[in-house]
């Protein structure tokens, strides 16, 4: 990218935002207002300056005159927010000035913009149809859509100056924490972490049946878990662990498969979760500590069933583990690089003793720069230090943007009264029958999720959808917002738009669709746990007991097994249709929270299992 003399002021712009960020995180933050206009001010500085206007065209001759124009300006319509920071809090009362109304206008409008040039226009085109739901709401006849109607004078402001539109509570979050959390993956992935993780992986499950897939699954997971992002995990983790695969002798589509899902899961993966678990710490009221810990059990079973489904797929198709001069040494790898999990650990324990997310992402970074000293392969020499400063920032300028127009569609369901129209159609719709509200929110938040980044849709459906499951149903906030989150994140590996399994198809030069139906086979557990915990809110620690949770972790596990066993097609031995059909029914059984349909499906299980092992018509692979 040829950035010409502009590439020293990104850079200066991007190592400022990122030393800001660390100092407020520190020494404490600026007023709501202050700190969300510096962090999205100096953030559509860089969009303008960095991404051009047209996809594809990059900064082959410097950045034009319009960009630069563009950026400062931009810039100055958030910062308008500081500069004349009282008066636009007495305006509140004593009503805005034409100035104040055209910065505001502007503002929403760069938004707009910038959030295009980095995420795309599926959702820039939700929130201009917000807006002009807005303005021209009364206009719409039907009584469950149509509100009284708000003037420009009404909708500008609040959408720029108030706190429930683009500086709302998502990019509050997104300049408090998520900005750090997002830093610290910089870091970790500066530090060699990455590769160690994929190692590790290999050197763990690498001799096992399939296990150059079920090594992926593991190391996508750790890696995930640190990048937050499904396309960009799939991608970097891709790149090493899907030639492997191919050479294991697993499909094209497989490996593209095992790796997008895989990745896509990264969001759901405590520590360090997608940026939208942050963003839920405000809606659900809780601290990020019970986030982390209702997380745990759905993301251990989503990842558990993906390793099964590898197993199974290795199992039908004979593919044995690597051999052993192939794989790392478990032993030296963690006596060289073992060290390498302390920045890990560090937010772990930080957050689980009563640290703040902000806090605990601080001294998470501190460890990792720490590490990064310890070998001479990863020690950063100032230059380096400086280009991860900005990094940090480049890495966020997505997300900023993505929370930012989500904000703007937020603001107008708060303002016209949208979220409980639509809880009221789901209500309706589903007619009080609590299967099919859950049937449609997961439709919408699928839908949604194809066109919009993760915590953008979190934010959406967290905004208009969950309130009607809460108040309705009487459902718990967490396993409602774990719900809408989950269904928003695997929108990723689901046919048509499948964003995450297209980038694994062209890593693994696959069919893309087949590559995407294929993930949804193997990540099956994804579209079943959200209704486990809904109906057993046990397994998102919700008035759990020990006897409770291990029962339904135990029989989810088993259920999802069984399902995945019936779509791969093998369970002891390759299965026959009516087979297939009796182990998927078994296997949702065991998920349902009830004694006896769990017990009958345990039994179908077990009868197949001994039917099939008394079979003679099929080889049963040796390899364990």
């Amino acid at each position: 990218m040829q950035l010409g003399k502009w590439a020293w002021v990104i850079t200066l712009m991007g190592i400022s935002l990122t030393c800001f960020h660390l100092y407020t995180g520190y020494f404490g933050t600026l007023p709501s207002q202050q700190q969300g206009a510096v962090h999205l001010g100096m953030a559509l500085g860089m969009i303008f300056l960095l991404f051009p206007a047209t996809r594809g065209a990059g900064r082959k001759a410097g950045v034009p005159w319009y960009d630069v124009v563009l950026a400062f300006v931009a810039t100055f319509t958030a910062y308008y927010k500081i500069i004349f920071y009282e008066e636009v809090l007495r305006a509140r009362v004593t009503g805005y000035s034409t100035l104040d109304l055209a910065v505001a206008a502007l503002g929403v409008l760069f938004v707009l913009e910038a959030t295009r040039r980095t995420v795309g226009l599926p959702i820039v085109i939700m929130a201009a149809l917000a807006i002009l739901y807005a303005l021209f709401g009364n206009l719409i006849p039907s009584p469950l859509l149509s509100h009284p109607g708000f003037s420009f004078e009404q909708v500008s402001p609040y959408l720029w100056f108030r706190e429930s539109g683009v500086f709302g509570t998502p990019l509050q979050i997104s300049a408090r924490f998520i900005f750090l959390f997002l830093f610290f993956g910089v870091v970790l992935m500066h530090t060699g972490v990455g590769r160690f993780f994929n190692d590790l992986a290999f050197a763990v499950t690498g001799r096992f049946t399939g296990g150059s897939g079920k090594a992926a699954v593991i190391a996508s997971a750790l890696q995930g878990m640190i990048s937050g992002s499904s396309i960009g995990n799939t991608v970097a983790s891709g790149s090493f662990t899907i030639p492997m695969m191919k050479n294991a002798r697993f499909k094209p589509e497989v490996a593209g498969a095992v790796e997008a899902s895989a990745s896509t899961g990264g969001q759901i993966m405590p520590p360090l979760m997608g940026a939208a678990a942050f963003i839920m710490v405000e809606y659900v009221g809780v601290s990020y500590r019970e986030i982390m810990l209702a997380a745990l059990i759905p993301a251990i079973l989503y990842f558990a069933g993906i390793f099964i489904g590898v197993h199974f797929e290795a199992k039908r198709h004979r593919i044995l583990g690597l051999p052993k001069e192939e794989l790392p040494s478990k032993r030296k790898l963690m006596l060289e690089k073992g060290y390498m999990l302390l920045p890990l650990l560090v937010i772990i324990t930080t957050i689980s003793v009563g640290f703040t997310a902000q806090r605990a992402a601080l001294l998470g970074i501190a460890c990792a720069m720490a590490v990064s000293f310890i070998r001479k392969e990863t020690r950063p020499s100032l230059k380096g230090v400086l280009e991860i400063l900005e990094q940090g920032a480049r890495v966020a300028l997505p997300v900023i943007a993505a929370v930012a127009c989500a904000g703007i569609i937020a603001g107008v369901v708060g303002m016209t009264g949208l979220g409980a129209k639509f809880a009221a159609g789901i209500i309706s719709l589903a007619g009080g029958v609590l299967i099919l509200a859950l049937i449609f929110t997961m439709v919408a938040c699928i839908v949604l999720g194809m066109g919009l980044p993760t915590t953008a849709n979190y934010v959406v459906t967290a905004t208009i959808a969950a309130p009607a499951l809460i108040n309705e149903f009487g459902l718990p906030a967490m396993a409602v917002h774990l719900f809408v989150f989950y269904f928003g994140i695997i929108a990723d590996i689901t046919p048509p738009v499948c964003l995450a399994a297209f980038a694994g198809a062209g890593i693994a030069r696959a069919n893309p669709m087949k590559t995407g139906f294929t993930a949804v086979k193997l990540a099956i557990g994804a579209f079943i746990i959200p209704y486990a915990f809904v109906y057993n809110p046990m397994l998102v620690m919700v008035d759990a007991t020990i006897w409770g949770l291990i029962t339904a972790l135990v029989f989810s596990l088993i259920g999802i097994m069984g399902v995945s066993s019936a779509l791969i097609g093998h369970f002891v031995r390759d299965s026959q249709p009516w087979e297939r059909l009796v182990i998927l029914a078994a296997g949702l059984a065991m998920v349902v929270p009830e004694l006896l349909t769990s017990g009958v499906g345990l039994l179908a299980l077990v009868a197949i299992g001994w039917w099939q092992s008394r079979r003679t018509d099929a080889a049963v692979s040796s390899a364990s």
